[in-house]
């Protein structure tokens, strides 16, 4: 007499030919150091963009900050005190105020130039550095200070 043939049991299937047993794992630690080095690119990229914009703001916080004075040298003063305060130990090697004529209405430039080192930007160790500069206008303000 015949016995029955067994059924497979669910979720089991025989295999045939080569197997692929690990090949996932091996997938998995050969991709994900590329992904951690794009993840510390895109968060660099993001602190350069950031470092960018603090510095930009900065200028335009000068450059109001030097319309509110009576003169071109107070002018200066002020821009650079607002400036430092601001970007604090940041490099700046060029900070300038530009006025034709310091007079009610007209409009001041203020420059600002400063050096981002790319070791500050996150753990991927890039070398070098970059330039930033930034000018901001402004009219000198009708009702600024006197006395």
């Amino acid at each position: 007499m015949q016995t029955p043939r067994e059924a497979p049991r669910p979720g089991r299937r025989r295999r045939r030919g080569r197997r692929d047993d690990g090949s996932m794992a091996v997938e998995v630690v050969l991709i994900t150091p590329l992904l951690v080095m794009f993840m510390l690119l895109v968060v660099a990229f993001g602190r350069y963009v950031w470092l960018r914009a603090q510095i930009e703001s900065s200028a335009r916080d000068a450059v109001r900050a030097a319309a509110l004075e009576r003169d071109a040298a107070s002018g200066e003063t002020a821009a650079d005190d607002m400036a430092q305060t601001q970007l604090g130990d940041r490099v700046c090697s060029m900070a300038t105020l530009t006025a034709r004529d310091y007079e009610p209405g007209a409009t001041i430039t203020y420059t600002l130039r400063c050096t981002v080192f790319f070791d500050e930007l996150g753990l991927i160790g890039l070398p070098g550095s970059d330039e930033i500069e930034f000018s901001s206008n402004a009219p000198l303000d009708r009702f600024r200070r006197s006395g």
